[in-house]
């Protein structure tokens, strides 16, 4: 059975039950703090379990994009370990239970017209003390006794040893279920039920309390179930992975093989290619922190593998539309971003090369040092600051290692990645009420009906007050913040791109000011500070937004659509957008395109942005179901969640947009739009920033006011600036060259004086010069002349300019290979003393420095470095 047949199969089957087919959440949960990527399928159903807002069903099924790391090291040794997979799943949310999840169960395994599997050949496990689920099996389905095993809380528990160690909350036992393959000895797991029966509270004994309403989660990992059907040795052998481990190999230059020693290597680039493709078609790009750098990890040790098979260049692109090929059916959608993915990681690939061609010199440096103490082990805390630093993989040095016949003390280097975790985010305080358990209290009393699309001031009623972490009934200390929760509101929760709201809350003797508002779900919550009087839960408010702040998003989002048209218009379909960042009159719009823009391209989309303000198109919003949407053509976001009602905001007849944003009603309230930046900010992912409204108008006034001020130094007119420039250009360029040619003779005489003046270590000169009064453009230079004059050479130049200090550095070949000496180690030793930092190739390096009065310094530590190789 192919496994686009068993998913469907699978589906149908639970829609035959009464379960509503649910669509796949999104890989990357932007609203839920609690995960980095989506890691099963139940979690796109955490309110419906907790009994939280509004519940439209009862019964649920699901085929879910997932991605886990936590068993990273595993993935393409094992048979079954991937970091992107699916799963399948049912659910009930006080509806049905243990009784029809077994039955159902059993009956799409084993019945013909479903996957028919040999009964004989399936056997369960049950929680030791769950006889209920013992006698389902045993007395309802037939199951024989013997095939039934009794397992602990360890195996059988949900979450794994629940009962005695924690946490508190929702929990409950489970029941796998195994099948033994013809021909195999080991059972296979291809199912969990999950009995979410209990709410455990405090330590045994009597801690498991029932719950009102019992729930079922079950989950069946579509590619290991694919695996059982197919009669194949590992999921990385069906029908939809195989092909992608296959091309890996012919773009690597090895044929792929299960059990051939590279099959390994091979399948872990199918994997982490096939997970990170996912994750960048829903604008996850690779990075220095949280879900980026996932990507980043997961693209780089794929890289590595091909790296270590013989393939030193890009190569990880080119699998990205096979895995669009075999993922095509369920996700006919990541068709439309595959060049945009490809452009992602081509960049990505590029950069960890580099990192590696650099990496080299000092991974064999630690080789080197290792052998000379005649140790075995390269040190763990060398070996992270090459990870970390230089970002040269530790699985890339614990290979090249082994190929030493060294290995890596990986306990200090655990100790030292730990030391190094840290973490990011908006502020404290926001961070900490939005992952706040108090929030989940006000949601089952309700939500806050947003009321900002009509207006920006409205009577309320205060549902909630967060402070310290916790529910307050009041609060009175003025300038502390803390959030506060109303039943109705006109402040918009940060979401989409556009910026929460600011404004104040008032009442009878209280005021508080909105500083910033966030949505979590169904609530918005308002963040700030007491200005006077008492805030309490119940009270009677009027909530007031800050109409003009308000009136500057309106113009930056609804221009925001009008060039998001227009970067289609000419930049063509693949100009999607990866993101975007809506405030007072600015504008900021991330999109998947793989070079800069041409002053014509930008000229050109200015042009049709205003066009479309001039023309003062209606902006109009229907809120419609989704797949009424979607044939209407409207856009959507690849990786936004929507709910099944979305909001379609139409502009004109050129632009068509799921949204949630507020809006002017036409697009000539924009009033002027400039674009005022085109930048890189990922792999593949351009930048554009602009202007719209008085912030506009106020840019072009400075730039007038600045062509003015040009004019006047240059005693010209505007119109002749251009002219004039290029002349006293032309005039600097041959003083330029005047002055160069006294600057050679210069650079060869002084060249000369230090190297006779130089000291001399095992053979070696040491040269070590505060290069003032040298050109900052000379120094590469006077490298040069100082090298003619001593082949065997170790330079250090620091030199001031502009309040900024700048090294060079060189050492000749044979001195890199006899003594281990880098020029990168050496400036990067001096800048550090000046506040900076740098690098290069080991024969050649750059670094700057903020502190020009530490340069004398800089340069003694330099000096010592070298001193210290040379000496050795």
């Amino acid at each position: 059975m192919k496994t686009d047949e068993l998913r469907e199969k699978y589906l149908s089957f639970f829609e035959s039950k009464g379960c509503v087919r649910r669509p796949t959440d999104v890989l990357v949960p932007k609203d839920d703090p609690t995960v980095l990527f989506t890691p099963a399928g139940m979690n796109q159903f955490k309110n419906q379990f907790l009994g939280i807002g509004p519940i439209d069903f009862t019964r649920a099924t699901t085929s879910q994009k997932c991605l886990r790391t936590g068993d990273i090291g595993n993935v393409g040794v094992t048979a079954y370990h991937h970091t992107f997979f699916e799963m399948l799943g049912n659910f009930s949310f006080g509806d049905y239970f243990k009784r029809e999840a077994i039955h159902w169960a059993w009956e799409f395994l084993t019945t013909k017209s479903w996957l028919g599997l040999d009964p004989t050949r399936l056997t369960v496990t049950v929680y030791l003390d769950d006889q209920e689920a013992f006698d389902i099996w045993n007395k309802e389905i037939k199951l024989p006794a013997n095939r039934i095993s009794r397992e602990d809380e360890g195996e059988n528990f949900w979450p794994a040893s629940s009962p005695s160690q924690g946490p508190d909350g929702v929990c409950g036992p489970c029941s796998e279920i195994y099948y033994l393959p013809p021909g195999s000895t080991k059972p296979v797991e291809i199912w969990n039920l999950v009995f979410t029966q209990f709410n455990r509270v405090g330590a045994p004994p009597n801690n498991l309390q029932p719950l009102p309403k019992k729930n079922i989660d079950t989950g069946m990992g579509l590619e290991r179930c694919a695996s059982t059907l197919q009669g194949v040795l590992s999921n990385f052998e069906i029908d939809i992975l195989k092909p992608i481990c296959q091309a890996a190999g012919e773009i690597v230059g090895v044929k792929y093989d299960y059990g051939a020693p590279e099959g390994r290597a091979l399948r872990r680039i199918a994997d982490h290619v096939r997970a990170c493709s996912f994750a960048l078609h829903e604008g996850c790009g690779p990075g220095p922190e949280k879900e980026n750098y996932i990507v980043r990890l997961l693209l780089r040790r794929a890289s590595m593998e091909g790296f270590l098979l013989g393939k030193q260049e890009p190569f990880m692109s080119q699998l990205v539309p096979v895995v669009a090929d075999m993922m095509k059916v369920p996700y006919p959608e990541f068709g439309q971003t595959v060049e945009a993915v490809q452009n992602a990681i081509r960049e990505e690939e590029k950069q960890f090369l580099r990192v590696v061609e650099t990496g080299i010199g000092r991974f064999q440096k630690l080789v080197a040092h290792a052998k000379k103490e005649g140790s075995l082990v390269i040190s763990g805390d060398a070996a992270f600051d090459l990870h970390q630093t230089d970002g040269f993989l530790i699985e890339l040095t614990e290979s090249l290692a082994a190929n030493e016949g060294l290995t890596v003390d990986m306990t200090r280097f655990a100790e030292c990645k730990e030391q190094h975790k840290q973490t990011s985010g908006r502020g404290a305080f926001a961070n900490s009420v939005m992952s706040a358990g108090p929030l989940d209290a006000l949601r089952k009393s309700g939500g806050t009906q947003f009321l900002g699309y009509d207006t920006t001031t409205a009577d309320a009623e205060v549902l909630g007050i967060i402070a310290d972490g916790q529910l307050a009934t009041a609060f009175d200390k003025t300038g502390v913040q803390i959030a506060v929760v109303l039943n109705q509101s006109p402040f918009y929760g940060e979401a989409g791109g556009q910026v929460g709201d600011t404004g104040k809350i008032f009442g009878d003797g209280v005021t508080f000011e909105v500083q910033d508002t966030q949505r979590d779900g169904e609530l918005l919550v308002h963040i700030g500070a007491l200005k006077s009087g008492k805030m309490a839960v119940g009270a009677k408010v009027h909530a007031e937004v800050d109409a003009s702040r308000r009136a500057g998003i309106l113009r930056a989002h609804s221009a925001t659509h009008i060039l998001h048209h227009a970067l289609r218009k000419y930049l063509g379909d693949n100009a999607t957008q990866r993101g975007s960042k809506v405030q007072q009159d600015e504008l900021r719009f991330d999109f998947a395109h793989s070079k800069g823009l041409t002053h014509e391209e930008l000229i050109h989309i200015e042009d049709e942005i205003n066009g479309r303000i001039a023309e003062g198109a209606p902006v109009s919003t229907r809120l419609m179901p989704i797949a009424d949407a979607r044939a209407l053509g409207a856009m959507a976001l690849f990786g936004e969640k929507y709910p099944d009602n979305v909001r379609v905001v139409s502009m004109g007849e050129f632009s068509r947009e799921l949204c949630g944003g507020t809006h002017l009603k036409n697009t000539g309230q924009v009033g002027l739009c400039r674009v005022v930046r085109d930048e890189l900010v990922a792999a593949g992912v351009r930048r554009i920033t602009c202007y719209t409204g008085p912030k506009a108008l106020s840019r072009i006034r400075a730039t007038e006011e600045l062509v003015k001020e040009a004019s006047a130094l240059l005693k010209s007119q505007p119109e002749e600036l251009s002219r004039k420039i290029e002349s006293l250009q032309a005039e600097l360029r041959e003083a330029r060259k005047e002055l160069s040619k006294h600057t050679v003779a210069s650079l060869a005489d002084a060249a000369e004086q230090l190297v006779a003046k130089a000291e001399t270590i095992n053979g070696v000169k040491l040269i070590v010069h505060n290069a003032a009064g040298c050109p900052r453009e000379s120094l590469k230079d006077f490298i040069d002349r100082i090298r003619e004059k001593a082949p065997s050479v170790a330079i250090l130049l620091g030199l001031v300019v502009e309040d900024k200090v700048a090294f060079i550095a060189s050492v000749s070949k044979d001195v890199l290979v006899s003594k281990g000496a880098s020029a990168s180690d050496c400036v990067k030793t001096a800048a550090k003393i000046c506040g900076g930092g740098g690098g290069g190739r080991p024969e050649m390096a750059e670094a700057g420095g903020k502190d020009p009065a530490k340069i004398d310094e800089a340069l003694l530590a330099g000096a010592a470095y070298f001193r210290g190789k040379l000496e050795a």
